[in-house]
C-alpha cells in the first residue's frame, strides 16, 4: 500500500488547477486527497506578479497538506514542484519547465510583461495544442486559458539552480513536446537517476488532458506505490 494520504497538483502557465480533473479524478478513487489550487496574480495585478509569488502560494499549500505527501507538478508547475520538493515525500514533474543548466536548452524567447494566452486564444489553436484530445476537451480549455505574467516565466527561463531532490522522483514525458523537448527532462532524469514515465502524448499538456490521461496518472499513481512504501 502506497503512505501517500494527499497530492498537490501544480498547474503550468497561462493554465488553472482545471487542467488536472482527470489527474484528480484517478487520485481520488485511489484514496488519495487532492488540492489543484489556481496560482493567483499579486493585488497589483499581473505584470506586477513575481515567480516568488507563485512559489509562496505552493509552499503554503503543500505545507498544508497531511503527510506523507506528493508534489506533482506541469511544466512551470514542475519547476515550482522543484523548488517545494523538500517538504514532499514524492515528485513527479510532467514535462517541467527545466533549472539550470538544462534552462539554456530550450528555446529563447521574448515574454511581456502580460502573455495574452486567454486574450490571443483561438479554439482552433487549441486543437493544434492538443492533438489528441477530443472536442469537448478542446473547447473547455480554449475557454479556460489564462494570461500569464510575463515576469514569471522570464524568470523560469532565466534558469534556477535547484539541486536533485532527496525524495523520488517520477519524469513523465510526451513523445513530441514543442515547448520543453522531451530530450531536455530526459536528461535531467538520467543525471538524478530518476525513474521516467514515457508516454505516447503527442504535446505539451497532452497527458494531462489528452485520451490518455487517465492511464497516465493510473501509473503515476502505481509508480508512488512502489516508491513510497508503508513503514
Amino acid at each position: 500500500m502506497t503512505a501517500i494520504r494527499a497530492a498537490l497538483l501544480v498547474h503550468g502557465a497561462g493554465g488553472g488547477g482545471w487542467e488536472w480533473n482527470v489527474w484528480r479524478g484517478v487520485f481520488e478513487a485511489k484514496g488519495i486527497a487532492v488540492a489543484a489550487p489556481d496560482l493567483q496574480p499579486v493585488a497589483a495585478g499581473l505584470a506586477a506578479t513575481g515567480f516568488d509569488a507563485y512559489l509562496q502560494q505552493v509552499r503554503d499549500a503543500l505545507s498544508a497538506m497531511p503527510r506523507p505527501r506528493v508534489v506533482v507538478g506541469a511544466s512551470l508547475g514542475g519547476l515550482l514542484a522543484l523548488h517545494v520538493a523538500e517538504a514532499a515525500d514524492a515528485v513527479v514533474l510532467v514535462n517541467p519547465l527545466p533549472p539550470a543548466p538544462w534552462h539554456s536548452d530550450l528555446i529563447a524567447r521574448t515574454w511581456p510583461d502580460i502573455v495574452p494566452w486567454h486574450r490571443q486564444a483561438r479554439l482552433d489553436g487549441t486543437r493544434r495544442a492538443l492533438p489528441d484530445a477530443d472536442e469537448a476537451t478542446a473547447l473547455f480549455a480554449f475557454r479556460h486559458w489564462r494570461d500569464e505574467s510575463g515576469a514569471v516565466l522570464r524568470h523560469a527561463f532565466a534558469g534556477d539552480e535547484i539541486a536533485r531532490p532527496a525524495c523520488p522522483v517520477l519524469f513523465v514525458l510526451s513523445q513530441v513536446d514543442d515547448d520543453v523537448p522531451p530530450s531536455i527532462p530526459s536528461a535531467m532524469a538520467a543525471a538524478w537517476s530518476s525513474d521516467v514515465l514515457q508516454t505516447v502524448s503527442p504535446s505539451h499538456v497532452g497527458p494531462l488532458l489528452d485520451r490518455h490521461a487517465a492511464g497516465i496518472a493510473a501509473q503515476a499513481v502505481e509508480w508512488l506505490n512502489r516508491a513510497v512504501q508503508v513503514g
